[in-house]
């Protein structure tokens, strides 16, 4: 099977159980009503004939049929010379709302500050998937430009109709097109007069290669940076109405509770107080914060359902395997003893089987969930942090049973999300307070609400059987994941037989999507595994991935990375451990070398160092790229040493920070990153990729300073035990 094959495959396993809430719709503008929205100008459609499909936008709309699939980018220039850019993507401070209006700004040929980006406000934008998958970069981007370099030729073509000239000799530069042999010049907006001039895009139509862009590929600062650092930037939270009131939800004591019957008159007898009750959704609507949360508490619930069977975060790894679902294979040969693995590892010199616990992490995103919500008639507004407008705004139109042309769902510039913001719940039950009490509802989740009640990273366990020969050639790799996802799971290592298999299982608490999604788990595994038969044969560790890797990109990163740390110029202290690792995933190449210092007394782990180099493809933006993969390794920290949901039965156990433990200054070690720049390439996202090959490096070196390997993530959430 070749590999082209293989990917397709991956992609083919990402479990569709992902998606929490109901399927998006695929919405399609109607040409009319989406030039009434833009007013007057310019206006370019930009056509496509294909989408990923990702993990949380699978699916498609009531009443819509699956093709075409089309994702649609528009520029509009207005009359007064404007640039505007409308898409579905949102910033979650990934910097995307840069470099898109670095890529828009290139083709158009003028400053970064003269355009406007339009994100996420589902009455303005074409449709979009969502922003996860890191697809913001190889996708949206080039579709903006291909639509401003539409632009720029209908601009070229006025001004030459306009003056009589040769189009060849018109110019476009800083929002003015010139014809330098008359000395004639006009703006933008003058040419366009007003006028709504459409122009369709096909996907054949090429932008500006790398190796010409002059705005992409610079350092160029984060649009809109001073209002965050200023405070001045409104999150969904700052949002206010005339009339707004403060929203809060009844829980559940746990997972699995059921409301028996309720005694709301108390909470009802509050002045200023609205009881909204919506089956078994019970929540209240205040004039105040403080009001809505005493309304809250003197609510008198009576629950049923206990607790008793569910399964612990002790216990879980045993219900993953005591509950699997259907093995979904690479491979169709079973082995049962006979088949090509088994014979791989009878004939291999060195063999390895292993199983990796992989925990349930928190997002633990800077802005909880929040919500405003308005009606007007019919007619619903939600400012809502979200990674899918479009996906909420299904999700509204099923809960109230309404039409997608009466939703509006806006999206303010938001406080993170790493996967943790697909879902429109504070949106739903925002709307639900608003309708209830006749007045727009702000509804903002408590950090407490954040830990218990939004989704988790996956949870799983990994079952492995490798083998190699004496001189180091892989033979045998047998590797299925259960639970946490199928998401990296291809390795880019040689060898004669493989059988890689995904196994869901009904998660017992709430799992979706989180940065890289499964391929933080996977990675871990194999790289732990990579490192365990190059010790069982007395390989260096770095020789043995150079020796059995197949994919010349991730070598790059890898010897960029090794070279860096200075990987066999030296060798660790007493206490100290070296380690690496490498991998691949959505497009980016990662390789991480890390040193520990190991304290068996005190039970302390200590990151001292770690380096990590990544490559995308062509570099829109090397500083903020640079951030990118820092953030990615510090978020990688608490998943590798000491992030986990602590929970007993239903109850979460871990529902705020000072019973979750998250990466603070004091663990940061030093941090050291190499950008391999490839203007050859198509850019590549780089959101998720950079966090994978952290935690294997981590748990490598541990082995090496102490020999023992620890097979479970988070490594050291009490300390370091002398077992793994």
């Amino acid at each position: 099977m070749s590999r082209s094959q293989d990917r397709s495959f991956i992609e083919d396993l990402e479990p569709e159980r992902y998606e929490l809430l109901p399927s998006i719709a695929r919405v399609q503008l109607d040409r009319r009503d989406f030039l009434r929205s833009v007013g007057g100008g310019l206006v370019v459609l930009c056509l496509l004939r294909g989408a990923s499909a990702q993990e949380s936008g699978r699916g498609r709309g009531r009443g819509q049929s699956e093709e075409p699939r089309e994702v649609g980018a528009w520029i509009r220039i207005a009359e007064d010379g404007t640039i505007s850019a409308f898409t579905g993507k949102v910033e979650v401070g990934q910097n995307a709302r840069t470099s898109l209006s670095q890529a828009v700004a290139d083709e158009l040929r003028v400053p970064i500050d003269s355009v406007r980006m339009v994100m996420g406000d589902t009455d303005l934008v074409p449709y979009d998937r969502g922003t996860f998958g890191s697809r913001t970069t190889p996708t949206m981007a080039p579709q903006l430009r291909r639509a401003a370099a539409s632009a720029r030729s209908t601009l070229e073509g006025l001004a030459a109709e306009r003056w009589g000239v040769d189009r060849a000799e018109v110019a476009v530069a800083d929002g003015t097109v010139s014809h330098p042999p008359s000395s004639r010049s006009a703006g933008f907006g003058e040419l366009t007069e007003g006028r709504r001039l459409v122009g369709a895009i096909e996907e054949d139509d090429e932008p500006t290669p790398p190796g010409r862009w002059q705005l992409a590929g610079t350092d160029a600062r984060k649009v809109d940076g001073k209002d965050f650092v200023t405070g001045r930037h409104a999150y969904a939270s700052d949002v206010t109405r005339p009339g707004m009131l403060r929203g809060k939800v009844l829980r559940p004591p746990h997972y699995g509770a059921t409301l028996e019957s309720i005694d709301a008159s108390d909470a009802e007898a509050i002045d200023g107080v609205t009881v909204v009750r919506d089956g078994d959704f019970i929540g209240v609507a205040a004039t105040d914060e403080p009001t809505a949360e005493r309304a809250i508490s003197a609510l008198r619930p009576v629950w049923t359902g206990p607790e008793e069977g569910r399964p612990s975060d002790s216990s879980v790894f045993d219900y993953f395997k005591e509950h699997p679902g259907d093995v979904q294979r690479r491979d169709e040969a079973e082995d049962r003893g006979d088949g090509p693995i088994d014979r791989a590892l009878a004939a291999s010199d060195a063999v390895v089987e292993s199983r990796y616990r992989i925990a349930y992490i928190a997002h633990a995103p800077l802005e909880p969930r929040a919500a405003v919500a308005e009606w007007d008639g019919d007619r619903l507004t939600v400012w809502t942090g979200t990674q899918r407008p479009f996906g909420v705004r299904e999700e509204l139109v099923a809960a109230f049973d309404l039409t997608e042309d009466s939703v509006r769902v806006i999206v303010p510039d938001t406080g993170s999300g790493y996967g943790g913001k697909h879902t429109g719940e504070a949106a739903i039950e925002a709307a639900r307070l608003a309708r209830g009490s006749g007045r727009p509802v702000k509804l903002t989740w408590t950090r407490t609400e954040e830990f218990t009640w939004a989704y988790f990273r996956p949870a799983g366990v990994i079952d492995a059987r490798v083998g190699c020969r004496d001189d180091g050639r892989l033979t045998a790799w047998q590797f299925h994941n259960s639970n946490s996802g199928a998401s990296g799971i291809e390795p880019p290592y040689a060898t004669e037989a493989r059988d890689l298999g995904f196994i869901p299982v009904d998660s017992p608490l709430r799992q979706g999507s989180y940065r890289a999604l499964a391929s933080t788990a996977n990675h871990f595994a194999r790289e732990s595994l990579v490192d365990d038969l190059a010790a069982a044969i007395g390989m260096d560790p770095l020789a043995f991935r150079l020796k059995n890797l197949d994919v010349d990109r991730v070598r790059a990163v890898l010897e960029a990375a090794a070279d860096r740390f200075g990987w066999g110029a030296s060798e660790p202290g007493p206490g100290r451990g070296f380690g690496l690792a490498c991998g691949m995933e959505k497009g980016g190449h990662v390789a991480s070398c890390a040193e520990v210092a190991v304290d068996e007394d005190s039970g302390r782990v200590d990151v001292i160092r770690a380096v990590t180099a990544f490559e995308c493809g062509a570099i829109v933006n090397p500083l903020h790229l640079h951030n990118q993969v820092e953030g990615a390794v510090v978020q990688g920290l608490g998943g590798a040493l000491f992030e986990r949901i602590r929970f007993e039965g239903g109850t979460i156990r871990s529902d705020r920070f000072s019973r979750y433990r998250v990466p603070r200054f004091t663990d940061l070690p030093s941090l050291e990153i190499v950008l391999i720049d490839r203007p050859d390439l198509p850019s590549s996202g780089a959101g998720e990729t950079p966090i994978v090959a952290i935690a294997p490096a981590i748990g490598n070196a541990i082995r090496a300073a102490t020999g023992v390997r620890i097979r479970s993530l988070p490594l050291v959430p009490e300390g370091f035990r002398g077992e793994g």
